[in-house]
């Protein structure tokens, strides 16, 4: 079978982009051959800086022959009908026709056409430029005379040459010949831009397209350069006495910068080691894309020395290039450096934080305390329709403080965190890595002597930040991070700025999904409307003292001075009060319950994930259920009952109750609103009707005693009463009053179970 060597040679592609490109050409040509009618064995996908490749074995040589029945009008049809027909199956005369003969519609004529399969060659070449011109870089440009032309070629970097051959392994390949924007494909590639002599390639097939790059210093697959730079890193640092700092994503970066990868070590001076370890790590990672080292054995000290990776061999072994990375290291560090200091100072507008400190009860003398203070004192806006940033952190504050008794925190704690939360984001690290927001605050915590909880909440507040993230354990952190996440979620869905189709741009399903984890990680009971009602009427708290303070002055107004008119005033204004917020709240009924809504769907996902059947959570689900965790705990205690035979076979009893009252009610069957035992003729009815009475008194007291597994076993001992009742009673007895009465038991065995669980959602 012939394989297909495709590469498409460019100047240098941006690493972040390399992997997937591959993998789109892959799918673009596959599917392309594909449809055309080519079928093949395997197919691979390389990529370097300067080139994406595509290794096809097995594929056909030759489409098949495609065979099509086209059936045309009946023999009887007019002349027009029937050259119509000619026309569409492509036929010069009837003749060329078949005379079809059905039972029911008569004779009629079929057009048996065949479409000769084509050359793999012809195909490759009609869909390749196609391809190439609609591939769909991210970004992409145009170069040289044609770009000025429309409709000239768009492609990441400069295209340069293009091999394409094809061709069985025991003979020579052809080249495919296209061309593309004045490239004509080929059999020739060039090796590294530096190592090799520039000289021209010519390849046959992938084996030897392989071994000739690499004889020219090119790497062609990324996990070998990867396995390559991360075995001699680890070589050259155990060389030192010391260990890689191993970063995955660094790795396959740098793994795309270089087609012959060179590992080299350099170093800093020791001093900078006063600067934090995620800081030097994070400096040196983003502007040189080097790794970092510590010494072995101290996971938690780093060593002055650093792992850089080359795309040449330099013929003093590498000197030259590890001085000047270490020298644009130096000047990176130093800058780290001053950014860790000056943190730690005190800030030049010290004069214009006094109202903050007051407002947030701060000590200026503390540099995080400062910075929370300039936060809000420079008024930066979190959203135009939410109010700034020092608003929310009032909002936080104020939530912490409510939540910390519900998860066990201590609410002065939980309200300094909350303070303190947001103050490194005007820190000068943060502003240089923003992805330390948190782990920065923490360490300036430490730094001015704060409860280690409240150090930790200011880490932890964001956090989870997704499926798989770490979930805080400490209480103070939970009390925060909820605080936070509600205030976001409630905020957004407050001025009805919602998650639409795949569009999330404030993050809103992974905040609730981060509560979720919260509350079902250490099995919080928390009810989420109380607190979602406490968020809502804060975001409105400004407007709210604005009416009271006006009707307070209307009431000033009209005070006449005596003691008995003060206290009429101040008993209108705290009904005033009183009559506003229940108006405020009864108005966010609506938005707060689709918030809820929103939270049930985001649950449903994450017990999904968990290997919770979609059918049992519906079935638990009650449109006011905000209490998670007993969500959560409902859907496990029925798994665990619908493992059972008592549980399969009482829902299988339960939807037949259900499918019955059902059927009757649609038709306007009489059903008693009461069981009477005085019109029961038969013992199952007696037996049924005590078990279901037995049984919804005890699943009741099992479920106020939040013991779901306890209402689960009260309910199966109906399981026997059902079975037998089914199978001994007729519920549609000629006796009006019989029926409507057995009909009304089934409806106290529907009403028992849906106690626990809606048994008609469930499948099965």
């Amino acid at each position: 079978m012939p394989d297909l060597l495709l590469e498409l040679r460019s100047e240098e592609i941006p690493a972040r982009m390399q992997r997937k490109a591959a993998g789109d050409l892959k799918k673009l040509v596959t599917d392309a051959l594909v449809e055309a009618g080519l079928t093949y064995e395997a197919a691979g996908d390389y990529c370097t800086p300067r080139r994406l490749t595509l290794d096809i074995r097995g594929l056909n040589a030759r489409s098949k022959d495609v065979h099509e029945d086209r059936k045309g009008p009946s023999v009887t049809a007019p002349e027009q009908a029937i050259a119509g027909f000619l026309r569409s199956a492509g036929l010069a005369d009837i003749s060329e026709a078949h005379v079809h003969t059905d039972p029911k519609k008569g004779d009629f004529y079929v057009a048996h056409l065949t479409k000769p399969g084509r050359a793999a060659e012809e195909i490759i070449a009609e869909i390749m430029p196609k391809i190439v011109a609609a591939f769909p870089w991210p970004k992409s440009m145009r170069w040289g005379k044609a770009s000025s032309k429309p409709g000239s070629l768009r492609w990441v970097r400069p295209l340069q040459s293009i091999v394409c051959t094809f061709g069985p392994e025991t003979e020579e390949p052809v080249v495919v010949d296209f061309e593309i924007d004045g490239l004509r494909a080929g059999n020739v590639t060039y090796g590294h831009r530096f190592l090799s002599d520039g000289k021209p390639i010519a390849v046959r097939r992938f084996d030897d397209y392989v071994a000739k790059l690499e004889k020219a210093r090119v790497v062609l697959d990324a996990d070998r350069r990867k396995e390559i730079i991360l075995s001699d890193a680890q070589n050259i640092a155990f060389a030192s006495g010391l260990e890689l700092v191993e970063d995955d994503a660094l790795l396959e970066e740098v793994s795309g910068l270089v087609e012959w990868p060179v590992v080299l070590m350099g170093e800093f001076e020791e001093e900078f080691l006063a600067i934090p370890p995620e800081v030097i790590r994070l400096t040196i990672k983003t502007n040189q894309k080097c790794f970092v080292t510590r010494k072995q054995g101290q996971s938690d000290r780093l060593s002055n020395k650093f792992i850089l990776v080359s795309n040449i061999e330099a013929t003093d072994g590498g000197r030259e290039i590890a001085h000047g990375n270490g020298k644009v290291v130096r000047a990176r560090l130093s800058d780290a450096l001053y950014f860790w200091n000056t943190d730690q100072h005190d800030l030049p507008d010290m004069h214009t934080l006094a109202p903050a400190a007051i407002k947030f009860d701060l000590d200026l003398k503390k540099p995080l305390d400062q910075r929370i203070a300039r936060l809000d004192a420079l008024n930066v806006t979190f959203h135009a329709k939410l109010g700034t940033q020092g608003e929310r952190v009032t909002r936080i504050k104020n939530l912490a403080r409510e939540i910390a008794p519900l998860v066990g925190a201590d609410p002065a704690l939980a309200m300094r965190a909350a303070v303190l939360a947001k103050a490194d984001l005007t820190t000068e690290i943060v502003g240089e890595f923003p992805e330390l927001q948190g782990g920065m605050g923490r360490k300036y915590a430490l730094l001015q002597k704060e409860h280690p909880s409240v150090a930790a909440a200011i880490e932890e507040h964001y956090k989870p930040q997704g499926p798989s993230d770490f979930v805080p354990a400490d209480p103070v952190s939970i009390a925060v991070a909820l605080a936070d996440k509600l205030d976001t979620l409630v905020g957004f869905w407050s001025i009805d700025e919602k998650p639409t189709g795949s569009k999330d741009p404030f993050a809103l399903r992974r905040a609730a999904l981060g509560v979720i984890r919260l509350l079902l990680s250490s099995e919080w009971k928390i009810e989420l409307l109380p607190l979602f009602q406490s968020a809502f009427i804060q975001l409105r708290e400004e407007k709210i003292e604005q009416r009271i303070q006006h009707f307070e002055e209307d009431q000033a107004a009209q005070d006449t001075g005596d003691v008995d008119g003060e206290e009429d005033v101040t008993n209108a204004i705290s009904g005033f009060e009183k009559r506003i917020r229940g108006q405020l709240s009864e108005r966010s009924q609506p938005i707060l319950l689709d918030l809820l809504g929103f939270f049930h769907e985001r649950l449903k996902v994450h017990l999904r994930e968990l290997g919770a059947r979609h059918d049992l959570i519906d079935a638990v689900l009650t449109e006011g259920a905000d209490n998670l965790l007993l969500i959560a705990r409902r859907v496990e205690a029925l798994v665990v009952f619908l493992n059972t035979e008592d549980g399969k076979n009482l829902l299988a009893g339960t939807k037949r109750a259900a499918n019955i009252l059902s059927a009757e009610e649609k038709k306007g069957t009489p059903i008693s609103p009461i069981v009477d035992a005085q019109l029961f003729t038969q013992e199952e009815e007696r037996e049924l009707s005590a078990a279901v009475n037995q049984a919804e008194s005890q699943a009741a007291q099992a479920i106020q005693n939040e013991d779901f597994s306890g209402a689960m076993i009260a309910l199966s001992a109906l399981r026997e009463p059902v079975d037998s009742f089914f199978e001994k009673v007729l519920v549609n007895d000629d006796n009006p009053d019989i029926r409507a009465n057995r009909l009304a038991l089934l409806s106290r065995i529907r009403t028992a179970t849906n106690t626990v669980a809606d048994f008609s959602k469930i499948a099965g």
